[in-house]
């Protein structure tokens, strides 16, 4: 359902901008369901459920990224993100290869923030949920394709409008799950890393 939602809402992304925030927002809101039918049901198949949940979001996300790199300037800004999106499949990987279950296993983190994100849900589910909301405002916002990003921001923050405040919470939001994005690319890199190290000295 989440693809077919997402299919559609793309299809028409710039024809109906209203019609595709509310389906892609409806799409990133079925995250949580999708997510918790997995771990219920806890099936043979549940490695590949969780696999194709992680895949569905970050493609998701990458396209309405590409999307905005081609509104806004400088559209490095997005396609960074784009990157980010891609490198989650590392994050999957390196998650078995060091024995864990899950990437949210964070009992030997040495990092603060990393535990608190994890830690506690409605913090993690805060910093997620900005990061979708902020896109869609920033599309939503945009009246043409060759918008200067920080002069929007700073003119749509500066209104002091509920559109104002919503965008503030956002942007915080998003800048925490940044700075955990670069914690977890640091931690899954060291974790490859320390594989092959051990798989080249057995025997």
């Amino acid at each position: 359902m989440r693809v077919v939602l997402n299919c559609i809402a793309f299809d028409v992304y710039f024809s109906n901008k209203t019609l595709f925030s509310l389906l892609y927002f409806f799409s990133f809101c079925c995250d949580a369901v999708d997510g918790w039918c997995a771990r219920k049901f806890n099936t043979k198949f549940l490695h590949l459920e969780l696999f194709l949940t992680l895949v569905t979001d970050r493609v998701s996300t990458a396209c309405l990224l590409v999307i905005l790199s081609q509104i806004y300037w400088p559209s490095l800004v997005f396609l960074s993100g784009t990157l980010f999106c891609n490198l989650y499949i590392c994050i999957y990987l390196s998650t078995f290869l060091s024995g864990k279950t899950s990437h949210k296993d964070v009992k030997d983190s040495t990092s603060w923030l990393f535990t608190l994100y994890y830690g506690n849900r409605m913090f993690m589910g805060y910093c997620c949920v900005s990061c979708e909301v902020l896109y869609i405002i920033l599309f939503l916002i945009a009246e043409n394709h060759t918008e200067n990003l920080m002069n929007v921001v700073v003119e749509s923050v500066t209104q002091f409008s509920p559109l104002s405040l919503l965008l503030a919470l956002s942007i915080f939001g998003w800048s925490i799950k940044q700075i955990i994005n670069v914690i977890q690319m640091k931690t899954a890199a060291d974790v490859c890393v320390l594989y092959d190290i051990e798989k080249q000295h057995k025997p």
